[in-house]
Formats: structure tokens, C-alpha cells, sequence
């Protein structure tokens, strides 16, 4: 098994807020993005009082943008995507804005509403495959509502409620009333109810980091965390009252998105009161993802985000090569009870089982815990960073030095369990020296209340005193005793 490599490949997004530049290259279901680059220029600004993108704000958007194209060419990009949106498409003078990219050597896209909206859903597939619900992207210009199901994206809606519009005084019953006009007669009307709102927006992440921050979340990551409805008034007060600096210094934030958090509070406190879904779900991924993901193969398409990219990490960064997968197969007997989740998070967990090997031999295990807690993966939440950071500290041999911060997110019982994932791949490990081959050459298996560890006869020299103490050690972890079978 090895991971499709793909790029690199840029993206140019013109926003309402804010032009951004990102390159892309890496495993090709989930690209890694290689430089990531945003100037600030509000584009869409003049908007909230004509019809006309501002001049400055036109001057600074095409300086941001021939930068960007002179450091596409010298990246070697294979395809280099230009996109605009709700400010262009909306303002009376866009199509002129954007004879003045084309004149820098860029090939500008005015992606319509609809299409903008279906993007952000794609996008937020990639990274959730299971979503289901409506996806709101909320940009500077505009809200794009799009409901998902199944892994499509189905036909979406364009409001001109972006924060730029709504940021000076943001009337969530006004909110609500035009959100409420514009989804009755559509197919979005009961898309979200009972299931997923997936956020999408630089003003969604912020409100999402504002809502972790104030929590004291352990592991304060914006995608996949979900922003409970009962919070929001706390948070909407929190961000019309609290200080600028004061809000700045606890979050990190930059000025632009504190200036946008009551407008984002009160525009999803309007979505909630309207659509009525169960939960609200913050994506990393968005417009941009979702180019990437639109054209990829169905057969790319159908691959596991999180498994792709640790399959990409694993190969990268281990020792001969690509292994995890055998790994998991090869320990799969002794976890006989595991849930299908369970079963993703240990091959995720295998297919990193080698990441830490070239760190200082004292600290691979805090190595191995940083790529597992805080490494660029998708399709998991913090619970599932924190089972994978448990299992790979485990498997390092870092028993003892696990924040309880982040044993925390863990749930009875599972701590057990991931240190157990951890002493298999452990034994697995020194007993093939990290290769594949001889994994073959031998089994795990529970029989009689013992984990019995089977070598194929000619390999008798392979079942050393090391092998013989680290199976002792994961069988004391599974409440059992362990034996060493040759046959």
C-alpha cells in the first residue's frame, strides 16, 4: 500500500475579506498545504454602502496577487487555481476588476453563488465524509448555505449576509428573518434539522477558538470541534463586551476576526433558530478543499482522509518503508471486541507506529505524541488525537509521561485500551526490527487466557529475551499471561 502523490498545485482565492494564496502537494486525498498566504484587504467593504469595490482596496488585492503569481511560477506549480467571489460577483465594477488580474498573467474564475456554495460543501466532504447536514460558508460578501448527504453536495443558496454587511450592528432577528426567506421554498428547509450545521469561514474558526479558548479545551484545535448551542449567548456577549485586547491576548486572534466575532455569533445564532440542527461543527476545510476534491478520481474520493494522510506521514518518516497496515493486521487478533471506529484509530495509529525512530531515543515518544496530538490530520476530533497520542506514547515507551490533560479527553476504559494498541506495536516492532517481512513469519493470538506469540520454527532465533519481556508486557496490560509457541 502506498499513498498517490499529487501537486504542487496553487489556489488563489480573491474573498470579500481577504485574497489568499495556497499551495498544495503531498498524498492526494488530502493534500498538505506548503505555503499558506493571506493579505487582508476587504475587498468587498464598499459593498456594505454601494455598489463599487473600493479603490484601495482593488490596489492592494492586485499587489497581493502579482506577488502570489511570482511565487507560484517559482514553486513549479503544475495548475494554478484563481477564484473570486460574493465582492466581485456582486459589485458593478467586477468584471472590470478582474480584466486587471488577467492583465498580471492569471486566469481569474467568477464562481457563481450556487457554485460557491457547492465548493464549501465538497470541501467540507473531504474532511468529514460522514457529514450530513448543511454546510454555511461565511465569507465577507456573502453566507452559502448547501446541504450534504451521503458524500455529495446538493444545490446551494447565496445570502448577502456576509460580516462585512452585518458587522456594525448584527440584528440576529433581522439575520434570521432573511435566512428564513431564502430557505423556506428551497430543498434546505429541513436538510439541517436533526443532523449537522458544518461551519465554514475565517469568522466561523475564530468563533470556534474564542468558544475553546474560553473553555479551556486541552487541545484547542478548530476543525471538528463543536460549538454547543446553549454557549451562545455567553460567547455572543463575551464578543460584544470583553475588551480588544483583552480578547486578543486570550485568543491569538488577529484584529479583523475579533472585529467579526458579534456578527458571526449572531449569524449563527440565526442559523440554529432557523434550521434547527443538532449540532454545530466548525471545518478547516472549505472553498478551497473543495476545488481539490472535485477533481479527483471516485476511486481517490473513496480513500479515508485521516488513513491517507498517516499513510502519506508513515511512509515519509519511517524506516523501511510503508509497514502500518501489516502491523495492524498482525496485532488485529488480540482486540477481538473493537468498534469500527475503534478499528480506524489503531491502523491510524499503526500506520504512525514509526514516526518517532529519528528523534533523540529519550524523546521519541514526546515526538511521536506531537505528530499524534497536533499533526495536520482530518476525519478526527480531539478525542481521537488524544487515543492516537495515547497509543504512539505507549508505543514509544512513554507509559509515564502522558499529560493528563489530554488523558482527559479519553473515556473509561480507553486509556487501557490505547496503552494495550501501544505494547502490540511496541512488540511488533522489536520483534521484525520495524520490517514487514517477518511479521509474516509469525502470529499473534489469545488462547486460554494467554497472548501467545507463534514463530514460524526456522525463525526460533528471532524470539529473543527483549521479544519475550515486551509480549510479557503487553499481556500484563491486557490482564493476561503470555507464552512464546513455535510452529
Amino acid at each position: 500500500m502506498a499513498a498517490k502523490s499529487f501537486g504542487p498545485v496553487g489556489i488563489i482565492d480573491i474573498g470579500s475579506n481577504s485574497v489568499r494564496f495556497v499551495a498544495y502537494a503531498g498524498a492526494a486525498r488530502v493534500p498538505s498545504s506548503l505555503f499558506n498566504e493571506k493579505t487582508t484587504a476587504a475587498l468587498g467593504r464598499g459593498l456594505a454602502t454601494g455598489r463599487e469595490l473600493d479603490e484601495a482596496a482593488m490596489t492592494q488585492t492586485l499587489q497581493a496577487l502579482a506577488r502570489f503569481r511570482a511565487l507560484g511560477k517559482e514553486m513549479g506549480l503544475r495548475k494554478l487555481h484563481t477564484v473570486a467571489t460574493a465582492a466581485v460577483r456582486d459589485a458593478s465594477n467586477g468584471a472590470a476588476f478582474l480584466k486587471r488580474v488577467a492583465a498580471l498573467g492569471l486566469k481569474p474564475r467568477l464562481l457563481s453563488g450556487a457554485e460557491e456554495a457547492e465548493l464549501s460543501g465538497l470541501g467540507v466532504i473531504s474532511g468529514n465524509p460522514r457529514a450530513h447536514g448543511i454546510v454555511a460558508d461565511l465569507g465577507g460578501g456573502s453566507l452559502e448555505l448547501v446541504g450534504v448527504a451521503r458524500g455529495a453536495a446538493g444545490e446551494g443558496v447565496s445570502l448577502p449576509l456576509g460580516v462585512l454587511r452585518v458587522c456594525a450592528e448584527p440584528d440576529q432577528a433581522a439575520i434570521a428573518r432573511a435566512i428564513r426567506d431564502i430557505v423556506r421554498p428551497s430543498l434546505l428547509k429541513d436538510a439541517a434539522r436533526g443532523h449537522g450545521l458544518y461551519l465554514v469561514g475565517g469568522s466561523f474558526r475564530a468563533l470556534a477558538m474564542l468558544d475553546l479558548k474560553l473553555l479551556g479545551h486541552p487541545l484547542p484545535m478548530v476543525h471538528q470541534h463543536r460549538i454547543r448551542h446553549e454557549r451562545l449567548d455567553e460567547l455572543a456577549s463575551f464578543a460584544r463586551s470583553e475588551p480588544f485586547d483583552s480578547i486578543k491576548a486570550r485568543t491569538g486572534l488577529s484584529g479583523t476576526r475579533i472585529t467579526a466575532l458579534p456578527a458571526a455569533a449572531a449569524i449563527l445564532g440565526a442559523m440554529v433558530e432557523v434550521l434547527g440542527p443538532a449540532r454545530s461543527i466548525t471545518s478547516a476545510f472549505g472553498l478551497r478543499e473543495g476545488l481539490l476534491y472535485r477533481d479527483l478520481d471516485e476511486v481517490t474520493r473513496s480513500e479515508d482522509p485521516l488513513l491517507s494522510s498517516a499513510l502519506e506521514v508513515g511512509e515519509r518518516l519511517g524506516r523501511f518503508g510503508d509497514h502500518g497496515a501489516a502491523l495492524d493486521q498482525w496485532i488485529d487478533p488480540i482486540f477481538p471486541d473493537e468498534s469500527a471506529d475503534q478499528q480506524r484509530l489503531r491502523l491510524a495509529a499503526c500506520l504512525l507506529a514509526d514516526i518517532g525512530w529519528n528523534a533523540h531515543p529519550d524523546f521519541r515518544a514526546e515526538r511521536a505524541v506531537d505528530m499524534a496530538v497536533h499533526g495536520n490530520w482530518v476525519a478526527i476530533d480531539a478525542h481521537g488525537r488524544a487515543m492516537l497520542g495515547r497509543a504512539l506514547c505507549s508505543a514509544f515507551g512513554g507509559d509515564g509521561g502522558f499529560s493528563k490533560q489530554l488523558a482527559s479527553l479519553l473515556r473509561p476504559g480507553e486509556d487501557d485500551r490505547a496503552v494495550a494498541w501501544g505494547k502490540a506495536i511496541r512488540l511488533a516492532q522489536r520483534f521484525s526490527g520495524g520490517t514487514e517481512a517477518l511479521l509474516r513469519r509469525s502470529s499473534l493470538a489469545l488462547r486460554d487466557r494467554r497472548v501467545v506469540l507463534t514463530v514460524q520454527p526456522r525463525y526460533r532465533e528471532l524470539a529473543s529475551g527483549a521479544v519475550e519481556r515486551r509480549l510479557a508486557q503487553l499481556a500484563k496490560a491486557l490482564g493476561r499471561s503470555s507464552v512464546i509457541e513455535f510452529g
